[in-house]
This record gives C-alpha cells, sequence and structure tokens, in this order.
C-alpha cells in the first residue's frame, strides 16, 4: 500500500509537565493467541472480551485463563462496548461501526479452529456526512442506543495512522449516531480522535485528541452543544481509549510517553517531518514499551492517578477500564492483557 504524502502544519507542543508519575502496581498478565487487543471490556459474568489484530474477537474467563474466539469482524477491531440489546459494538478501524453478535457460538482457541457458527457482525455506520469513516476508533453508548463514536482521520487509513500524528493537521472527528440509524457529526478538526467517554448523567462527552496530548469535554445540550472545553492540555504521553469508572473517575490509556524528537520537529520546517515521514517504518519514531494511566476527577479536572511503569509482557497501554475494583489494560501490540486491583494503589 503507497504511502499517503505529507501535509504538515508548524505547531507548538505544551511544555512537559515536571511532576513525575506514580509507580504503576504489579501488572498479572493474561496471554492471548493473537496480537494487539486494543481495548477492553468487561461482562456481567466477570468475562474480559478484546479484539485482536486480525479481527478475531476474543472472550477471556480470568479464572481459568481460558480464551474462546466469540467472533471475527475480518478488519481490525479496536474500541469495544455493550449496546443495549446486548451485542457488542466494535469499532473497527478497517470497516467502520459495528454491532456482533457475542453470545450465539463460541469455540476454543487456538487458532486455525473453523469459525462457523460466529456471532453475526453488522455495519452500522461507515460513512458520517458524505465522508468516509477511515479510522473508526472508539464509542461510547448511552442508555437509549445513542452512539458517540470517533473517526481519527479524514486523510490516514489505519495502516498510516502514524502520518496523522506527524502530520497534525486536525482533522478527526467525533461523530454522533442515533437510535433511528441517523448519523451527524458533533464536532471536527481534532487531532486524532480517539477515546470517547459519556460522563455519568449523559450530558457530556469525554474525548481525547492522541495528536495534542489533550483531554476535552463536549456538552451534547445548550448553547455550548458540539463546543469542546479543555480539561487536560499537558497529558504525559499520547492519549488513547478513555473510560468512565465505577466510582465516576475518567480514565485515560496513555499509549506512549511523549516522544522528544517528534516535539522539538513540530514548530520547525515542515520539510523536516517530511523526511521522517520518507524514513522506512523500522526508522521512524514508535511507540514506547511502557505502560501509562492517567485518571481524572470530571468535577474539577484534577488528576487523582497518573501511573506510569514498564512490563517484559505487556506495553502500548490502548485501553483502559475498571470494573469491581480491577482495572483492565489492552494493548496496541502486546500479545496479552493486563490488570490490577485499585486496592493496590
Amino acid at each position: 500500500m503507497k504511502k499517503p504524502g505529507l501535509e504538515p502544519v508548524v505547531w507548538n507542543p505544551p511544555l512537559p509537565s515536571e511532576s513525575a508519575p506514580d509507580r504503576l502496581p504489579t501488572l498479572r498478565t493474561f496471554p492471548l493467541p493473537g496480537s494487539g487487543p486494543e481495548d477492553v471490556l468487561v461482562a456481567a459474568d466477570g468475562s474480559v472480551l478484546t479484539g485482536v489484530d486480525d479481527g478475531r474477537i476474543l472472550r477471556l474467563d480470568p479464572e481459568t485463563s481460558q480464551v474462546t474466539v466469540v467472533a471475527d469482524t475480518g478488519g481490525r477491531p479496536l474500541g469495544l462496548e455493550w449496546l443495549p440489546d446486548g451485542r457488542l459494538l466494535v469499532c473497527d478501524a478497517e470497516i467502520g461501526l459495528l454491532a456482533v453478535e457475542v453470545n450465539r457460538g463460541s469455540e476454543r482457541v487456538p487458532t486455525g479452529v473453523p469459525t462457523t457458527g460466529l456471532g453475526k457482525v453488522e455495519t452500522l455506520v461507515d460513512q458520517v456526512d458524505g465522508q468516509q469513516v477511515r479510522i473508526c476508533n472508539n464509542a461510547s453508548v448511552g442508555a437509549d442506543g445513542t452512539i458517540w463514536f470517533t473517526d481519527s482521520s479524514a486523510r490516514f487509513d489505519f495502516a498510516h495512522w502514524k502520518g496523522d500524528l506527524i502530520e497534525h493537521r486536525g482533522t478527526g472527528r467525533l461523530l454522533r449516531r442515533d437510535p433511528d440509524g441517523s448519523t451527524s457529526t458533533v464536532c471536527a478538526g481534532l487531532q486524532f480522535a480517539n477515546g470517547v467517554a459519556l460522563n455519568a448523567d449523559a450530558s457530556a462527552v469525554y474525548v481525547a485528541e492522541t495528536g495534542s496530548y489533550a483531554l476535552h469535554r463536549v456538552d451534547l445540550s445548550g448553547s455550548s452543544a458540539g463546543i469542546r472545553e479543555p480539561v487536560a492540555e499537558n497529558l504525559p504521553g499520547f492519549p488513547d481509549n478513555v473510560s468512565l469508572g465505577d466510582g465516576g473517575l475518567i480514565w485515560v490509556a496513555i499509549a506512549s510517553p511523549r516522544n522528544p524528537i517528534v516535539d522539538r520537529l513540530s514548530p520547525l520546517p515542515p520539510m523536516l517531518r517530511r523526511a521522517v515521514w520518507a524514513l522506512p517504518e523500522k526508522a521512524q519514531p514508535k511507540p514506547a514499551f511502557e505502560i501509562g494511566l492517567v485518571a481524572i476527577d470530571p468535577a474539577d479536572g484534577s488528576t487523582v492517578y497518573n501511573l506510569a511503569g514498564t512490563n517484559p509482557e505487556f506495553g502500548v497501554s490502548t485501553g483502559v477500564r475498571e470494573r469491581n475494583g480491577t482495572v483492565w489494560l489492552g494493548s496496541l501490540s502486546a500479545n496479552s492483557i493486563a490488570s490490577f486491583e485499585l486496592t493496590d494503589l
């Protein structure tokens, strides 16, 4: 696949915070028969669902570590949420917004088993306002079935996601799908729109801008509807998925710490970033195999937890979900998901 051209925009990143993160608690890791379990979602029975880079949706039983295949999107699943009808909502970076049955047939791994009997996959959205959804990334679902979801870039597909961050043109969108199937743009011009979380009273959503180290609040009604208000504008790295915890905290997965090379090049002539983009993939800046998490109090925007650490079996933390005292983590590139207990903080 030919690499798209780059049209970099000059910008000045905020200065990195001088405050050091707290050490991440010891993780429990769960090996998977697949790579890149980008998001995690906890079911009512305590099992954990995730999607891997070959399109399969996996279900993990944390008690036995048994893994089953419950569906296959045929694309690249990223964000996961529950729909009111019990189906799994999947943000597929290559296809769009999907509804997937995960409670019919299931088959044990390892890979290579037949996929007959797996859950039916329905495409809900693949374009909005006449524009293709190029990187469907993350979503949040209201009680009535209204879906807020992100399209990270209008210029780059998932295979070239890094180009959007290097370019910094800001073509991401926060989108909405109503229960009747109609769709609309809530706000545009986002720097690699990523994680989405509906707040407790459904009056606003929080959306992460990976390309600007920021988290914003977007009101959903009234005179300020669709307007972004900053909550955190200097996160310690590239924010990815966002979720609302049981205790009301907004959890933000930090996929990678900030890259000094990327920050230094951003205010310099665009030709320098074009040169970086022209390099072979292995020579370009890449996410560090580290773990980062931030938890924010939505009442005042204060940071409650700023956690960082490393684990040889897990890194590039892109998904986070707090349920019943356990924090679950997903990854863009690891072959496992991970967890720790809130009581260990």
